[in-house]
C-alpha cells in the first residue's frame, strides 16, 4: 500500500509528490493524461512560490518587476523595499523541472492512468482505476483541477460564480502588427483586447466579451479567435502563425473544506480565482505545506497535524480570492467611471504605503512580511523535510 496517492501530475501534484519523497514518503502520482502537456497554460511564478522554488534550487532568476499589475492598475514598484519577486518560466517547463525532481526523489509518476472513483475507511483511501487493479493508499490528495474528480468523490462542495464574459487567447509566432491598437489592454464598447509578448517572436492576444448561453471555455480555433476580434474592434488584426489557443470563463469558487477523512485537496481542485497570476502561486505552497504535515503524521505526529493543513491554507485562499475578485471589478467597469476609478487608483498606488499592501496580498504573506536577503532568524522558512521519517 502507497503511502500517499496524488491524482493529478500538474505543477501543484508534481510539486507535493517531490516535497512528499524528500521526507521519505512513497508518492504516487496518478495522471489521466497518457503525456505531459505543453500547453503554456502558465508563464510565471510571483511571491511565496518564488521564495518556495528557490530554497528547493529550482529556480533562478527571480527579479523585482519594477511594475506590477493589480488588475488593470500598475502597481510601481520600483523604489519600494517590497517582497514582490517573480520569475517567467512557462508551465511546460515548470512541470518537468518537478516531474524530474520528484522522481528523482523516489515518487512514481503514472500517465494515462484515469480515476473513476475512489472510497475510503479508516485504515485507507481506494481508488478504481480504468481497466486496472483498485489502488491502495494510505492517504489521497485531489490535484486535479477545477473540476477535480477527488473532490466531487469526496463530498466537498465548491460553492461560488462563473462569469459571463468569455477570454479567447491565441500565443502567436512573429512579430505583432497592432493595427492601430496599444500595449496592453484596450478598451471598446463590446469588450476587450489585450496585445502583450512574454518572450522574444512570441505575442499574445486575448478578447475578453460577453458570452452566449452556456459558452464555456475550451477549444478555440484562429477563426474563432479572429471572429471575436472583429466583433469587439470592427476590424481584423494580422495574428501570425499559431502556437496554442484556448477559451476560458472566469470563476470565483472555493472548496468548503481541505479535507474529508483521509481525503485532502490542493491547488485548483481546492480554489478558483477570477484574476490571473494567482492560482499557480497559491496551490504551490499548498502542496508544500500539506506534504510537510503529511510527513510528519506518517512520522508519528497525532492526527491534529493533518487538520492544521485547513487551518493554514484556506484563510490564503479566501484572502486571496477577495483581492483577484477586487481586481477582477476593476477590469470589468468600463466607460468614464471606470477609468475614472483607475486613474484614481493609479495615484492612490503611486503611495508607498499602499503599494506595499498590495504587494504583500500579491506575494502572499498572511502576516509582517520579512524579505528573503533578512538574516535567517528572521526569514520565513519552509520546512526542511529531510528524511523525517523512521
Amino acid at each position: 500500500m502507497d503511502d500517499v496517492v496524488i491524482v493529478g501530475a500538474g505543477p501543484v501534484g508534481l510539486m507535493l509528490a517531490g516535497e512528499l519523497a524528500l521526507a521519505g514518503v512513497r508518492p504516487l502520482v496518478l495522471d489521466k493524461r497518457p503525456e505531459p502537456s505543453e500547453l503554456p497554460r502558465a508563464n510565471g511564478v510571483i511571491g511565496q512560490a518564488v521564495d518556495l522554488l528557490e530554497q528547493r534550487g529550482l529556480l533562478k532568476g527571480a527579479r523585482r518587476p519594477p511594475r506590477f499589475p493589480f488588475g488593470p492598475v500598475p502597481l510601481p514598484l520600483a523604489r519600494l523595499d517590497v517582497p514582490l519577486r517573480t520569475v517567467v518560466i512557462q508551465q511546460p517547463r515548470l512541470e518537468r523541472l518537478l516531474a524530474g525532481r520528484a522522481a528523482e526523489l523516489g515518487a512514481e509518476i503514472r500517465r494515462g492512468r484515469e480515476v473513476r472513483s475512489l472510497t475510503q475507511d479508516e485504515q485507507g483511501v481506494t481508488l478504481h482505476v480504468a481497466g486496472e487493479r483498485p489502488v491502495r493508499a494510505g492517504f489521497a490528495v485531489g490535484c486535479d483541477g477545477g473540476r477535480s474528480l477527488v473532490r466531487e468523490q469526496a463530498g466537498i462542495g465548491f460553492p461560488g460564480t462563473t462569469d459571463d464574459e468569455v477570454l479567447r487567447l491565441g500565443h502567436f509566432r512573429g512579430r505583432p502588427k497592432l493595427g492601430g491598437l496599444a500595449r496592453g489592454w484596450n478598451e471598446f464598447p463590446g469588450g476587450r483586447v489585450l496585445l502583450t509578448s512574454l518572450r522574444p517572436g512570441v505575442h499574445i492576444v486575448a478578447v475578453r466579451e460577453k458570452g452566449g448561453p452556456g459558452e464555456k471555455g475550451g477549444a478555440v480555433t484562429v477563426g474563432d479567435l479572429r471572429a471575436a476580434l472583429r466583433r469587439v474592434t470592427g476590424r481584423d488584426l494580422p495574428l501570425g502563425e499559431p502556437i496554442w489557443l484556448t477559451a476560458t470563463v472566469a470563476q470565483a469558487r472555493l472548496a468548503e473544506r481541505y479535507r474529508a477523512g483521509r481525503v485532502f485537496l490542493a491547488g485548483d481542485a481546492a480554489h478558483l480565482f477570477p484574476a490571473g497570476g494567482s492560482a499557480l502561486n497559491v496551490g504551490l505552497v499548498d502542496a508544500a505545506e500539506l506534504a510537510a504535515r503529511l510527513a510528519a503524521h506518517l512520522a508519528g505526529a497525532s492526527a491534529r497535524v493533518l487538520d492544521a493543513y485547513e487551518a493554514e491554507r484556506r484563510p490564503q485562499a479566501e484572502r486571496t480570492l477577495a483581492h483577484t475578485r477586487a481586481q477582477r471589478a476593476l477590469e470589468r467597469l468600463s466607460g468614464e467611471e471606470g477609468a475614472a476609478l483607475r486613474d484614481l487608483l493609479g495615484e492612490v498606488f503611486a503611495h508607498p504605503g499602499p503599494a506595499r499592501h498590495l504587494a504583500a496580498l500579491l506575494h502572499g504573506s498572511t502576516g509582517p512580511y520579512t524579505p528573503p536577503d533578512a538574516p535567517a532568524r528572521r526569514r520565513r522558512r519552509w520546512p526542511a523535510l529531510r528524511a523525517s521519517r523512521a
